[in-house]
């Protein structure tokens, strides 16, 4: 969770799509976020596994599929990512990814011990 929180930090200085490619800083920027992004990505495929889909349907307003999914897009197509698409991604779908995340965190530590 701690990485993946990092991402709005990083991604606040990028004001346009084009920020993550026309500088050195941005596409170090990029490179950055997207590591996080696969490496998310792995690790909520792994949870899907593990917990068979359950974990993840308690939690409908998070597209988990494009979440796990987006991992193998930029995993094998590192050198083809979308600077706009990325953007998007950033802005639009991490903020409320970071809050379900929080209230996943939350809800297992208050469910009760069997």
């Amino acid at each position: 969770m701690d990485a993946f929180e990092r991402i709005p930090r990083r991604f606040a200085k990028i004001k346009t799509p084009d920020d993550f490619v026309t500088t050195q800083s941005g596409i170090d920027l990029m490179d950055s976020i997207c590591m996080v992004l696969i490496a998310t990505g792995e690790e909520f495929k792994k949870i899907d596994r593990e917990t068979e889909g359950k974990l993840f349907a308690n939690y409908p307003q998070i597209t988990w599929r494009g979440a796990i999914g987006l991992r193998d897009v930029l995993s094998h197509g590192y050198f083809q990512i979308d600077p706009e698409q990325l953007y998007t991604i950033c802005k639009e779908n991490i903020p409320p990814l970071i809050e379900t995340m929080r209230k996943m965190i939350k809800d297992l530590e208050d469910a009760p011990r069997s």
